[in-house]
């Protein structure tokens, strides 16, 4: 009964639908005890020679009235328990997205997403049944099973019915350890489903480099173990499941052989009539559904209760980003200072940056140069605030970074990752993503800045192309262009470019830099790129090595430092004379 008491607050929420949904049952209860005594007055008038037309006719018309008044305050209480259950399911998704929006990048660095997906699905659905199907189950066991006891003790006879139940503290016994059995295993075969989603998420998300590697047989047997291991959990619970109805079966037909046997003897020494035990047997056979209801709310209670502890300690993760009780609502086109003295990424005892620090004015464009694995990104993704620097790390405008919400503070950057993501939709909704309130014109407009705009309209259905699933139908400099244009559209006071004209040639580069140029005078702009090339313009170049800004100028400063820029500079126009020479 714990996992009814974990979701108390629901229930307190909920509780005129489930008090008025329950009380329906109650009555349902009460209705359903009349056709047996209907039966046994019948029996007793046709064996006494008293039975008439107009006496049968009212017990008819009463038992009528009585199924219909059961009909439609099943249909009500339906409503009440199973759609009260429904706003659970919705309920605990909604607060599960929203925690997943919430958490840092470390987070799902260490979730993988068949497993969130599996909490989303098969684990609440479980504690959906659990809010449903389970009160309908305990509340018709005990009342039902209740009235029907005492209907069998009050109104025939106690001592036949102390007798007839003598086998029940059996079945609960048993019902009690099939329940442990089945919490375990049931928690161990949701674990081994989440895995297998996780692993047909990468399959389908990396058949391409599957299939290039041929390695298409050996995925198909992973996925054939895991499949099996799924199935064989499950067989598990199956095992233990199948063990419910049988014992409560067992332990039904032996009450009916000691209400029969002991029954008949009470009816020859007239302690009662024979239409008493046949309205006993009716009785009993109507607690058959309560003793399976019975089963069968510990085999869902048992399901729900391991799935919410699996929800409830995801939601227990908390993300080490979160707001001030008093942050600052907008961020202003401030200079940007960077402070880290060290940096490390959680879990790990290497420094991922050190000793930076460096400032950017208002309107600057920023060059990040460096090789791969320099920092440049996690630098940026500080800036971002989808990792914890420290307090004062990074300010903007004078004020830290932390002090703004963070919800306002990110609608100030417009952010082009490495990588691009594209949404199955249309390339029109796709670069409105970040504006959904951006007309045609502004769209069209953004992907002009972009260098997109011919290749959209060249294609059949232009803007309105819809896109597979993560831009797959598109090439890497579209789905770039694309992400560029949808952070133009943003007008952010900041914007991001991680390394995101990489897939693009050499003209079309040069006319985004030269739209970036023009139309964002006096708004920041970071570029990290490979390219030396792409920097030349750029008001500052930062080169990064080993976690640390080793170089920090203009283009023209650091040629003449002849540092590790101008070296850079000199190998990338070597290597584009030999590419030249061989054409």
């Amino acid at each position: 009964m714990r996992a009814f008491w974990d979701l108390r607050w629901f229930f307190w929420q909920e509780r005129f639908k489930y008090s008025f949904g329950i009380l329906l049952l109650i009555i349902v209860a009460l209705l359903s005890l009349l056709p047996p005594y209907v039966v046994g007055v019948v029996v007793d008038a046709i064996e006494q020679n008293r039975l008439t037309t107009g006496m049968l006719a009212g017990w008819m018309g009463a038992m009528i009235a009585a199924g219909i008044c059961m009909y439609v305050l099943r249909y009500i209480w339906r409503i009440m328990i199973f759609g009260s259950s429904l706003h659970l399911g919705r309920t605990l998704r909604y607060n599960l997205y929203q925690h997943f929006t919430r958490m840092s990048s470390d987070f799902f660095g260490r979730k993988r997403t068949g497993d969130l997906m599996a909490h989303a699905t098969n684990d609440i659905t479980a504690v959906q049944m659990m809010a449903g199907q389970g009160v309908l189950t305990i509340v018709d066991s005990l009342v039902m099973g209740g009235f029907v006891v005492l209907a069998m003790a009050v109104g025939i006879s106690w001592q036949l019915t102390l007798i007839t139940l003598l086998p029940m503290p059996l079945m609960a016994l048993l019902t009690s350890w099939y329940g442990h059995l089945l919490h375990q295993r049931f928690g161990a075969a949701q674990q081994s489903f989440s895995q297998l989603n996780n692993r047909t998420q990468e399959s389908i998300s990396g058949v391409k480099v599957t299939k290039t590697f041929g390695y298409e047989q050996e995925d198909i047997e992973a996925f054939d173990a895991q499949s099996r291991d799924v199935v064989n959990k499950n067989e598990r619970v199956a095992r233990i499941d199948a063990l419910f109805d049988p014992t409560i079966t067992l332990i039904i037909g032996v009450c009916y052989l000691l209400a029969i046997g002991f029954g008949a003897g009470y009816v020859n020494d007239g302690s009662i009539t024979i239409g008493q035990l046949t309205t006993f047997s009716v009785y009993l056979g109507m607690l058959i559904w309560p003793m399976l209801a019975f089963g069968w709310f510990f085999n869902i209670i048992e399901r729900g209760h391991a799935s919410y502890d699996r929800i409830r300690d995801l939601m227990a993760e908390r993300t080490d980003i979160t707001d001030q009780k008093a942050g600052v609502e907008d961020v202003p086109a401030g200079a940007v200072q960077i402070d880290i003295d060290e940096f490390y990424y959680p879990r790990s005892e290497t420094k991922a940056l050190h000793d930076i620090h460096a400032s950017v004015q208002p309107g600057q464009t920023i060059g990040i140069v460096g090789r791969t694995g320099s920092g440049k990104t996690t630098l940026l993704r500080l800036l971002l605030r989808e990792l914890k620097s420290g307090d004062g790390a990074i300010t903007i405008g004078g004020t830290p970074a932390e002090a703004y919400y963070l919800d306002t503070y990110r609608l100030a950057f417009g952010n082009v990752p490495q990588e691009h993501f594209l949404f199955s939709m249309t390339l029109a909704d796709n670069i409105a993503f970040s504006n959904p309130e951006a007309t045609q014109q502004d769209i069209q407009r953004a992907a002009g800045l972009a260098a997109i705009h011919d290749d959209i309209v060249a294609l059949p259905y232009g803007y309105a192309t819809a896109v597979g699933e993560r831009g797959v139908t598109l090439s890497g400099g579209q789905k770039q262009r694309i992400s560029i244009a949808r952070a133009l559209l943003q007008n952010p006071e900041i914007l991001i470019l991680d390394d995101a004209l990489s897939a693009v040639d050499a003209n079309t580069e040069q006319q985004i830099l030269e739209a970036l140029k023009r139309e964002r005078r006096g708004k920041t702009t970071f570029i990290v790129t490979h390219r030396m090339s792409t920097v030349k313009e750029a008001d500052a170049v930062w080169v990064m090595a080993h976690g640390t800004i080793v170089e920090n100028g203009s283009h023209r400063a650091l040629m003449e430092a002849k540092g590790i820029y101008a070296e850079m500079v000199k190998r990338e126009e070597l290597k584009a004379q030999v590419e030249r020479g061989n054409r």
